[in-house]
């Protein structure tokens, strides 16, 4: 018995010691995740082609990354010649993970109407087709309320109707390496030289 008692007396020592090793692991883990979801937040957006709106959004402060990509579309894994071919439904859009401390979803909404026409449907500039078109993919309630009030804000801006599309983003697909930081890697290619370079310095004035 005694030989009994001492046995469960040692594991339940034993197990004590390792729930005291496991439990501040186990929280600083959450405190770790909890900081990257307060920390980090998505926006989606499609202003015409991603080269030029992914060079826009990832000068400002506060904004971390910008991923190119396709969303809005039916089909899965589509790729740049099938989304150029229209039949998949899909726009060029951009995915904004931006710090909320330093600038807010409706700032970066307020980018968005001045570095695109949001009144010409399925077109910008020289790029036609529905690729191109103008669209906000909200990720939350919340944001599909500042992105409505902020449409109608805009909307005084123009003379034309805005035709932007405010859907719920289904599936967003990261674009083929080359796509990525396309301006930063070649800022001597011709559509880097006419197109995005002076939409860069406009927005800049502005």
């Amino acid at each position: 018995m005694k030989a009994r008692s001492l046995y469960l007396l040692l594991l339940l020592a034993s197990g004590a010691y390792l729930l005291s090793l496991w439990m501040p692991m186990h929280s600083a883990t959450e405190t770790i995740n909890a900081t990257v979801t307060s920390e980090a937040r998505l926006a989606t957006f499609g202003g015409g082609c991603f080269w030029c709106t992914e060079a826009v959004f990832e000068r400002l402060e506060g904004v971390e990354s910008v991923t190119s990509g396709y969303a809005g579309g039916e089909s899965t894994n589509p790729t740049y010649k099938q989304v150029c071919s229209g039949e998949t439904g899909h726009a060029e859009v951009i995915q904004i993970m931006f710090d909320p401390s330093r600038i807010s979803y409706g700032e970066l909404l307020d980018v968005f109407w001045q570095a695109h026409d949001p009144t010409t449907p399925n077109r910008q500039g020289a790029d036609e087709g529905s690729q191109y078109r103008s669209i906000i993919l909200y990720h939350d309630e919340d944001q599909r309320r500042v992105a409505e009030k902020s449409k109608q804000e805009a909307a005084r801006a123009f003379q034309a109707s805005i035709v932007t599309e405010i859907v719920p983003l289904k599936k967003f697909y990261p674009a083929e390496a080359y796509h990525q930081d396309y301006f930063r890697k070649n800022p001597d290619a011709p559509y880097c030289v006419y197109v995005i370079q002076p939409k860069l310095q406009k927005l800049k004035k502005s």
